[in-house]
């Protein structure tokens, strides 16, 4: 019977870092490179989807201040959505929202509980 080294580790997060936390979890086990600023950017996408993509701009500028512009931020969705971690609303191309098949939880209380086994 074949034994492994096994790590538990047990932490109380905010909403926002238990959100980004999925985010990170998604882009490394995907080998999509993603910038802190664009995880910043999609956590924000996270709690307030879906939104218009010219005020999540706006919001993601200058009220959060994770772009220095809008077009910065715009930037930075395009690029996500190349990776398929944004898509825009079929009905209404001008909403964008966090891709679904990232299940990512922003809910309520969130328990994530990932096994991995490195070899």
């Amino acid at each position: 019977m074949a034994l492994v080294n096994q790590v538990q580790k047990r932490v109380v997060m905010s909403i926002q870092d238990i959100i980004k936390f999925q985010i990170l979890t998604h882009c490394y086990l995907n080998r999509i490179t993603v910038s802190n600023s664009d995880i910043e950017c999609l956590t924000l996408l996270s709690l307030i989807e879906p939104i218009e993509l010219t005020h999540f701009c706006y919001d993601a500028s200058e009220e959060h201040n994770i772009f220095k512009s809008s077009q910065t931020v715009r930037n930075s969705i395009n690029k996500c959505e190349k990776h398929n971690l944004i898509i825009k609303d079929s009905n209404n191309k001008k909403l964008i929202l966090i891709n679904p098949d990232m299940k990512i939880q922003t809910k309520g209380d969130i328990l994530l509980d990932y096994k991995f086994l490195g070899k």
